[in-house]
């Protein structure tokens, strides 16, 4: 009779033949490590893991991330060997209309997030773990393989960092160390103590194995397991292209197909015969109770009229609402909350709060894992510092996140703090993402209620708020739709509509007064969602005003509110003139600063009278 390691071994063979031939017919891939990596992913598809192999979205399967995500032929490989796909499919590997991507990605329903940027793996699984011990309390555990090369990126210790805090017990990771990076051998090459070392300094368990040894990996998966307040970090030697020997550790075959004809007859005689029928149950997981759908219907605002408040507060208030509405929502931070006002959230739910520390990359990413597991997260923290976690931002769209962001401290508007903390750059970021909205609030009512909007849309939101504290305009029964905009002011006078949102609108307002005592008289549009824009609204205020738009943001010009707008109409001739902050500003009152940057009620004066 096979043994365990016996059936793990050929199921191996198997992962390996399946990679080499649909890399071969696809003429392109990482068929190597694939191959390095295919006895820790026998172990784990075919022995370690529980999932339910009829449903992917059984709320307590164990999870599997490829965060080194080229090598997607082998992932590929395991659902095929687990019957969950055909076999024949896996020969349509990247081919334009199959869902067997060049790296992972949720167009194929088992790959939960998307991978292949490398070192957001492991934050995106402890953002699961996160959900999976503290929020629905289950015990599905998250297996993330990394490679070693991707273990120099500082994501990755932002995550290791974290999962410690957290005492992740049910997050294990397993490094695929063989040495081989894309252009040359990797920092540490084979040294599998300082990986080990590095890790158990972060607070982790670490298990150093070789990784082709099933008498080695079964063992260390199973130590693993028992961890009670640790999460695991499995350190496994292997080599580049095992089981073939014109590849195995050898240098030049990164990202190479081995070509059909000779080599490809040669590597596959090398592995072995394909061993169909390889009698391996896959253990399914408990039952557990799916999640039902919650309200997003919150308590209205309630502020008083002659108040003044920042929208990042009226952002902190619909924030906790929401939190008590909706038991899905949850909220993260970076040691920001007391500026973003998500300490709100953390006062009324302080279990569904994380804090994730200075660490934006693992901050977002974690967001995202929470996000697949069904969550609706709220990620906050200054609108600059969001710069940092942009590739982890732009790949939750790839993933097809249902995830929020909130930017605060956007503009020269927050002052003496200076260039370093100032979201000048924020709205071109969250415009250039596919199908995300960008919102931005003008008082605390519409702050409010766009935080409700947020949670109720499915997809990417960005929610850009403001540090100074300005007048209430809205009524708090006012609703905000996203695709909206609202016509603040209007006459059958106006010469020419001002377009705006934030700060600036309070600075047009401004502006209309002046004007109006003047005898010039100016419509006034809050743009407070960005993307989509309501583009019909636009073109009617145009029509109406010599067909002229003058835009104002505490925003650098490319590609921010003025460039929403000028996208929206340009085809129709209507002239745009943008006003927005230009070159690096400098500490300064907030008047002072939106002065010296053309954004203030002056520059806005002196830019109508000059066109009209």
């Amino acid at each position: 009779m096979d043994t365990l390691k016996n059936l793990l071994e050929q199921k191996a063979t198997n992962l390996r033949i399946h990679s080499i031939i649909s890399t071969s017919e696809a003429g392109s891939g990482h068929p190597t490590t694939c191959l390095s990596a295919a006895d820790i992913v026998s172990a784990l598809f075919f022995h370690a893991m529980r999932y339910d192999c009829a449903d992917a979205q059984n709320p307590n399967n164990d999870r599997f991330i490829l965060s080194k995500g080229h090598a997607a032929p082998l992932l590929y490989a395991a659902y095929a060997e687990a019957g969950i796909i055909p076999v024949d499919d896996l020969i349509t590997l990247r081919q334009i209309d199959s869902i067997l991507e060049g790296h992972p990605t949720p167009r194929f329903e088992w790959t939960e997030v998307a991978t292949g940027s490398l070192g957001q793996g492991l934050s995106l699984g402890l953002g699961m773990a996160l959900n999976g011990k503290y929020l629905d309390k289950s015990n599905y555990r998250v297996y993330v393989l990394l490679g070693d090369g991707e273990t120099a990126e500082g994501g990755v210790w932002e995550a290791a960092a974290l999962a410690s805090h957290y005492q992740l017990n049910n997050l294990i990771g397993i490094i695929d160390v063989n040495a081989l990076g894309q252009s040359q051998r990797t920092m540490y090459a084979f040294d599998i103590d300082t990986y080990c070392s590095r890790f158990e300094a972060f607070g982790w368990q670490t298990i150093g194995i070789d990784g082709h040894d099933f008498d080695e990996i079964l063992p260390a998966l199973e130590k693993a397991k028992d961890s009670t307040d640790k999460p695991t970090m499995i350190v496994a030697k292997t080599f580049k292209g095992k089981g073939v020997s014109f590849l195995e550790n050898e240098d030049n075959w990164h990202g190479k197909a081995v070509s059909k004809g000779d080599e490809l007859d040669k590597a596959l005689a090398e592995l072995g015969p394909l061993r169909a029928d390889i009698p391996l149950q896959i253990e399914s997981p408990n039952p557990i109770d799916r999640q039902t759908a919650a309200s997003t219907e919150c308590e209205p605002p309630n502020y008083p009229s002659d108040e003044e408040v920042a929208t990042r507060g009226g952002y902190g208030t619909g924030l906790a609402k929401l939190g008590t509405a909706n038991p899905n929502v949850v909220a993260l931070d970076g040691d920001t909350k007391n500026s973003t006002y998500a300490e709100q959230f953390m006062e009324l739910h302080p279990n569904r709060f994380f804090e994730m520390f200075i660490a934006e990359q693992n901050l977002v990413g974690a967001g995202i894992g929470l996000a697949k597991r069904g969550k609706i997260p709220f990620v906050s923290t200054f609108a600059a510092f969001l710069s940092r976690a942009y590739d982890q931002i732009r790949m939750s769209a790839i993933s097809q996140a249902n995830i929020k962001y909130a930017g605060s401290h956007c503009g020269v508007s927050i002052g003496e703090d200076g260039p370093s903390q100032m979201g000048l750059e924020d709205i071109a970021m969250f415009r250039a993402i596919p199908e995300a909205v960008v919102l931005y609030p003008s008082d605390a009512v519409s702050a409010e209620r766009l935080v409700a909007e947020a949670a109720a849309h499915e997809g990417i939101v960005y929610i850009r708020t403001s540090r100074p504290k300005t007048s209430i305009l809205y009524d708090a029964d006012e609703s905000f739709p996203i695709g909206g905009c609202k016509v603040v002011k209007q006459s059958s006078e106006d010469k020419v509509t001002v377009i705006t949102a934030g700060v600036t609108l309070h600075e047009t307002l401004k502006a209309h007064e002046k004007l109006a005592a003047e005898g010039i008289a100016i419509r006034i549009i809050d743009l407070y969602c960005i993307k989509p824009i309501d583009t019909e609204t636009l073109l009617a205020a145009a029509s109406e005003t010599s067909n002229t738009l003058i835009t104002v943001e505490d925003h650098y010009p490319e590609g921010g509110l003025g460039d929403a707008v000028l996208d929206a109409v340009a085809t129709k001739g209507v002239h745009v003139h943008k006003l927005a902050v230009t070159g690096i500003p400098r500490s300064g009152k907030p008047d002072e600063l939106l002065e010296r940057h053309g954004i203030s009620a002056s520059a806005i004066v002196q830019k109508v009278k000059d066109i009209t």
